[in-house]
């Protein structure tokens, strides 16, 4: 696997992101990482992807990880003109994004905002599309508004007390842990980068953002991938309303796999999307 560069680019004035870029001359892939995780979330992508012949490129959303962290900026029409000047800044084209659970709502919206001139694929893993808030106009949404008060709640009181939770259930499917404790501990961590009000405001986005009008508008190859056991972002409330909104998508569904698939189930990931990014 060649170095991985790493950087800060400056994408917006007042904003700069971490990026790590394993260049080459492959086909570009940008891995767009959970809530509330980093780049660093996607380590058992990379040397897949690569070794695969793909320049893959990671970056911290704003507020998270090593990137900047402004007060403000959460809402995903923001967060996708992020991905679009990151796209622009390393004048990236025939693109593959795999956005994966928050990640899917920057997919989302930038197809829907910004085009697909520079995109040759989209992947939606563990992805909070279409819309996850249940509402009168959208019963089928799989989040209570009641446990996302409790969650913003938790998060504000205790920070650390929340991330052990919600790494716990993260990667768990009916109370069983499906990573081991060295790789919870590891996505804490990664928890801990991120600034206390871009969680709250970006929690906040994931769960109120409707992406329904969005996606009928993404017309390159799409592939859509989700854990049958995920009880972060449940698969029939997401992942199959997400495959069925796109009409010409592919659907992989993982057999026991939580929320975590990127760890949990990683070999079997990493298969799907080097198959998909083969065709």
């Amino acid at each position: 696997m060649p170095d991985i560069t790493v950087d800060k680019r400056t994408i917006r004035p007042d904003v700069s992101v971490h990026v790590e870029d394993t260049g080459g001359t492959g086909r570009p892939v940008v891995l767009i990482h959970g809530w509330p995780l980093s780049g660093a979330s996607w380590s058992a992508q990379v040397p897949a992807l690569t070794s695969a012949g793909y320049r893959v490129i990671t970056y911290d959303r704003r507020g998270f990880g090593q990137s900047d962290k402004p007060k403000t900026g959460y809402d995903y029409d923001t967060l996708a003109g992020d991905l679009d000047a990151l796209l622009t800044e390393l004048d990236l084209r025939d693109v593959t994004l795999v956005g994966f659970s928050m990640g899917g709502g920057e997919v989302a919206r930038y197809v829907a905002t910004h085009g697909e001139e520079r995109l040759r694929s989209v992947v939606f893993a563990a992805a909070v599309p279409p819309m996850m808030m249940k509402t009168p106009g959208n019963p089928d949404g799989p989040l209570e508004p009641e446990e996302a008060a409790k969650m913003t709640a938790s998060l504000t009181a205790d920070k650390d007390a929340f991330f052990d939770q919600f790494t716990t259930d993260f990667f768990s499917v009916h109370g069983e842990l499906k990573v081991t404790e060295e790789q919870r501990q590891e996505a804490i961590a990664l928890c801990q980068q991120a600034d206390k009000v871009a969680a709250l405001e970006a929690m906040q986005s994931f769960g109120i953002s409707d992406f329904r009008e969005d996606l009928p508008k993404v017309t390159v190859p799409t592939l859509v991938v989700h854990g049958d056991g995920d009880g972060t972002v449940p698969f029939e409330g997401s992942g199959a309303r997400t495959h069925a909104a796109i009409p010409h998508s592919e659907l992989h569904v993982i057999s026991g796999g939580p929320h975590g698939i990127n760890v949990s189930h990683a070999d079997e990931l990493n298969r799907v999307l080097v198959d998909f990014l083969s065709r």
